[in-house]
């Protein structure tokens, strides 16, 4: 028999459903997923193209974890949106009672070479971190290196958090312009900083409840 986890994420999005055939495939020891790929979908919203998703959180506060230890890293290629997110994360660390170390990096790419190097470091002074935060911005230009640097600095850091069982919240904006930058970066409008620490925290909790 299979038997599965499922992991709901807190907010409301569509819930997904995999189809009879795809049950019985399973059963059969067939592969599906060609078919799941399929017919796997969730209703869109008629909206007019140029509006855009709005965050959908709930007003909850981060958990509290004191004594809990968080490393952040912030690649400053933009000053004025890096100040936005840092200073979103930093108050969300500091409502759940933790501490933050913080370090920066060139740029995007280089956030996932610079946290291993700090995670092993507080490995072996036998301090360990509780999580990290990853903090920047990547804002189209006219050539493919948005797309080198938006998506390898995301697969880095996401394998990075796998591997290691790191909690870890990425607010690395990946953005078309300047302008929507700094709509998501701003504490008082999109707070993507304070969202990335908030999501490194409760995955923190999770990981201290569950070991």
């Amino acid at each position: 028999s299979i038997r599965l986890l499922l992991i709901r994420e807190s907010r409301k999005f569509p819930t997904f459903r995999m189809a009879g055939s795809a049950r019985r495939g399973l059963r059969r020891g067939a592969a599906p997923f060609r078919s799941v790929r399929r017919i796997i979908s969730h209703p869109k919203p008629n909206l007019p193209p140029d509006v855009m998703a709005e965050p959908q959180r709930s007003h909850a506060p981060p958990p509290r974890l004191p004594g809990a230890r968080f490393l952040l890293v912030e690649a400053r290629y933009y000053d004025a949106i890096g100040e936005m997110l840092l200073a979103g994360a930093r108050a969300a660390f500091e409502t759940a009672g933790a501490s933050l170390d913080e370090i920066s990096a060139p740029g995007a790419l280089e956030i996932p070479a610079a946290a291993a190097i700090a995670l092993d470091a507080a490995i072996a002074r036998g301090r360990p971190y509780d999580g990290m935060v990853a903090l920047g911005c990547v804002i189209r230009g006219e050539t493919y290196h948005f797309e080198i640097v938006a998506g390898e600095s995301a697969r880095a850091l996401m394998d990075m958090s796998v591997a290691r069982k790191l909690a870890l919240g990425n607010g690395i904006l990946t953005t078309e312009n300047a302008a929507q930058a700094e709509e998501r970066a701003d504490p008082a409008r999109g707070d993507k900083g304070g969202d990335a620490a908030r999501a490194a925290l409760v995955i923190a909790a999770l990981k201290r409840s569950l070991t």
